[in-house]
């Protein structure tokens, strides 16, 4: 009778044991427990620690709650201003609801993804080239929407998406390196212009303080000649004052201006009166009167040279 007891209690405690065996369940700290009894989704979400379930009836689904890190595939789209790119991302996301993100969506993780590759190709097809590039965060706040909508149903939250890289064609990157190399030298043209600007506007205050104290031009000589000795060159540096250089060219005086040549002109018969000699003696009276003078009486002795002869012939013929 003893042993049938003894033997009794010891199959007794070995069952015990393998149920309890069965039964026990560990949630982990980060997880939290759903229990379907025949199936059907008990109320109660079991908390982190040591849990039991009834063997054979219940089974246990352990949903973790940390921060899911989800790569995005690359996606290739073309951009507003039709250009053609790829586009990677991340997002981060946790489940807040443990019982939907089990009952309401079959797998929350590819549901996750797969929105967030739709979404990230729409958000391509909407924006601009330049946006993708340096407004992204704008860009990522958008995506970051477009995926979480949904994604409430599904017991699910999303924390953060981010744009990993945006890669484009070499054309196009060829194109964008002369465009910032031309934008670059524009501005520093800008730049220089501005300074030679600047620079005329001191050096037209340092020559007027010049021209007030004669001496500031001599110590600038000398400071130039400093300058040029503390190098190592056979250079040799004379200056030469500028206001002597126009001190001798005011003495020079101005070179006298020659004499017109004038050329004899024939004289003409006496018959015929004064000749161009003659004439142009006449204009020459205009601005000589003693020589205008010697003019006409050698044109009237020659008159009356000439008037002598027919005189003569008269005489003979009345003889």
């Amino acid at each position: 009778m003893v042993e049938e007891l003894l033997t009794a209690a010891i199959a007794t405690g070995a069952a015990a044991v393998v149920y309890v065996g069965a039964a026990a369940r560990v949630v982990k700290q980060y997880e939290r427990g759903l229990v379907f009894r025949f199936g059907r989704l008990r109320e109660e979400v079991r908390g982190p620690g040591f849990t039991t379930i009834v063997p054979f009836v219940d089974r246990l689904r352990k949903v973790n709650m940390q921060i899911v890190t989800l790569p995005v595939p690359a996606q290739e789209g073309i951009t507003r201003d039709n250009v053609t790119v790829r586009v990677d991302a991340v997002v981060y996301f946790k489940v807040v609801d443990p019982a939907s993100a089990i009952v309401a969506v079959e797998d929350y993780r590819f549901a996750v993804s797969q929105m967030a590759q739709t979404s990230l190709r729409s958000i391509i097809g909407k924006s601009d080239l330049d946006d993708l590039l340096s407004n992204r965060e704008m860009l990522n706040q958008g995506l970051e929407l477009m995926i979480d909508s949904p994604a409430v149903g599904w017991g699910v939250q999303i924390d953060r998406v981010e744009i990993k890289d945006v890669s484009l064609p070499e054309t196009m990157k060829r194109s964008m390196a002369r465009q910032a190399e031309a934008d670059r030298e524009r501005r520093a043209r800008v730049i220089n212009a501005d300074a030679e600007l600047q620079a005329s506007h001191k050096l037209a205050e340092a020559a007027e303080v010049m021209s007030e104290q004669p001496a500031a031009l001599q110590l600038r000589l000398l400071h130039t000649i400093v300058a040029v000795a503390a190098e190592k060159n056979s250079t040799l540096v004379l200056p030469f004052p500028v206001e002597l250089l126009r001190f001798l060219e005011r003495a020079v005086p101005p070179p006298a201006a020659a004499p017109a040549r004038e050329e004899p002109a024939p004289a003409g018969p006496a018959s015929e009166g004064p000749g161009p000699a003659e004439v142009a003696d006449a204009h020459a009276a205009v601005l000589d009167p003693a020589a205008a003078a010697d003019a006409l009486d050698g044109a009237a002795d020659g008159l009356m040279l000439d008037a002598a002869p027919p005189q003569e012939e008269r005489d003979g013929l009345r003889d």
